[in-house]
């Protein structure tokens, strides 16, 4: 394995990721065909059908990206995937998996208030968002957190800042979690 690319095996998926420096995908393309020939070896099938590849270029402008094949079939370029539960797009921003979070989140929020009219004790509520609401909203945070924008964090404050209210007591902010 090159010391450019990594592969990462979850369950029964496998990642490979791969830094493509000075133009020269070579490196990159034999990491995948080394990949491809070790699953033959071991009877293992890849499914090209399945296999997706995202690119990340930061480069201006960005140059046209060739084709990757495996077995003659060629691998789909897709601009977003999640990844272990977190949304991932290409331009390496979070705004995706923000709103993917926070409709989650907000869709546990009626839940909450449905909870509240048949009079449960603010604990029960407060178990209830914690198990529900907090864990959706802290789930992989310590991954995206960090790059989140200004507009999305205030965004996530606001599911918390609701549950508050409807609780009726304090909790604990996006960014103590």
């Amino acid at each position: 394995m090159h010391s450019s690319s990594h592969i990462i095996k979850f369950a029964n998926d496998t990642t490979m990721v791969g830094l493509i420096s000075k133009n020269n995908e070579s490196v990159y393309r034999e990491e995948v065909q080394r990949l491809t020939a070790w699953c033959k070896a071991n009877n293992l099938s890849l499914n090209v059908d399945k296999t997706k590849e995202m690119v990340v270029d930061f480069r201006r402008p960005q140059s046209c990206h060739c084709l990757l094949f495996i077995d003659e079939s060629s691998v789909e370029i897709i601009k977003s995937t999640k990844f272990l539960g977190v949304h991932l797009v290409e331009n390496v921003t979070l705004s995706l998996n923000t709103s993917s979070i926070s409709k989650k989140a907000q869709q546990h929020l009626y839940f909450l208030q449905r909870l509240r009219k048949a009079h449960l004790p603010p604990p029960i509520l407060t178990m209830f968002y914690r198990g529900t609401i907090e864990s959706i909203l802290s789930s992989c945070i310590t991954a995206w957190f960090g790059n989140c924008t200004v507009s999305d964090r205030k965004t996530l404050q606001r599911i918390v800042s609701t549950a508050e209210k409807i609780i009726g007591v304090s909790l604990p902010s996006i960014t103590d979690m």
